[in-house]
């Protein structure tokens, strides 16, 4: 039997990839949570501000997963996103309070290319080491987060607070859509309201999910994640492919960084501490596998949104201490990790089986 009849035996008994199944379970388990907390804690919930509300709270982590997500599928691992994001805050904080420039646009502007350059440094360095030194993703990332935590230490032990008028009045801007809000007790309707930064945070997630789905890069990123020498082999050049990986993985983290600052507009050295975590969390629970070519960036995004509906849910009920949360995402994360085992573990089962039946036939 050709291995053409195999494959198209395959494709008929399969009809989603491995990535859209984990993608999918992903959302049905945010749409089942989300659906229980409006049934059963009611308030806010019931309200479309509570949902924009996770976007805008979380704009920054959902550019830094996707960041993640795209190293992940890869093969790699980046935990210095975090420590960028930090870094960027701080120094963009003290570059807008005294650039000295009379035009608040200009300010803005040279602001947001300091963070994206920021961001665009540490890609370039830690790209270069691992791809073409074949240094240790892990070790090379750890260093750039001790180095980037380090940097804005140097620049500030203080909180900085942004007092640039233009930018406060930026921060202050949100898209309201009247239609989506509701009507508070005195009669007045409510707007419900978007910041800039989580319109800018979805735009980058279907962004990243073309570019991984269509573009010539994403389809090298999931082939050397799933077979490095099948990659070599297929003429792929692995070490240019990954070294793009982390280079835009720098650069959303320097975006993230700048999205960071116009919502909670001040730095200080403890900005964003521990969310290269829960970027790597989000990703797996939307799917993206750590040993590499399985993955979705919307998947991720709905990883994004489970932690922050859990986080929102244990804000409001009695248990909300710290350690709480905690225990809620390791519990979320452990099961995630359970499913992807047992289901992926069965279809590789399925498929091989396929496989020997078409042969016998």
């Amino acid at each position: 039997m050709s291995l053409k009849t195999v494959s198209t035996a395959q494709k008929r008994r399969e009809p989603i990839t491995d990535s859209q199944l984990l993608m999918t379970i992903t959302i049905g388990i945010f749409v089942v949570m989300y659906a229980a907390a409006m049934i059963f804690m009611g308030g806010g919930f019931l309200r479309t501000q509570q949902f924009f509300d996770l976007l805008n709270d979380n704009a920054a982590l959902i550019i830094i997963s996707c960041s993640l997500t795209i190293v992940m599928i890869g093969g790699g691992i980046n935990i210095s996103v975090g420590g960028v994001i930090g870094l960027t805050v701080m120094a963009c904080a003290l570059f807008l309070n005294g650039n000295g420039i009379e035009s608040s646009g200009l300010s803005i502007f040279l602001t947001f290319l300091l963070a994206l350059g920021i961001g665009l440094a540490f890609g370039l360095l830690q790209g270069a080491l691992i791809s073409y030194l074949d240094i240790q993703p892990f070790i090379v990332t750890l260093a750039g987060m001790f180095l980037s935590r380090g940097l804005t230490t140097i620049l500030s032990v203080n909180p900085v607070k942004v007092s640039h008028e233009g930018f406060q009045a930026l921060v202050k801007t949100k898209l309201a859509i009247p239609w989506l809000g509701y009507t508070a007790k005195n009669g007045n309707l409510i707007a419900a309201k978007l910041e800039i930064g989580a319109i800018v945070a979805v735009a980058i997630v279907v962004l990243v999910y073309l570019m991984l789905r269509y573009a010539q890069l994403g389809r090298h990123i999931y082939a050397i994640g799933g077979n490095q020498q099948s990659a070599l082999m297929l003429g792929i050049n692995v070490k240019r492919t990954r070294f793009m990986s982390y280079l835009l993985s720098g650069l959303l983290s320097g975006l993230a960084g700048f999205i960071f600052l116009m919502h909670k507009p001040a730095g200080n050295a403890s900005v964003a501490m521990r969310s290269e975590m829960d970027a790597i969390a989000s990703s797996i629970i939307g799917g993206t596998l750590l040993t590499g070519g399985v993955g979705n960036v919307i998947g991720t995004f709905f990883g994004t949104m489970i932690l922050a509906t859990i986080q929102k849910i244990i804000a409001l009920s009695p248990l909300n201490e710290s350690w709480w949360q905690e225990m809620a995402n390791g519990a979320m994360l452990g099961l995630f990790i359970m499913l992807q085992s047992v289901i992926l573990g069965n279809r590789g089962k399925h498929r091989k089986a396929n496989i020997q039946a078409v042969q016998k036939g």
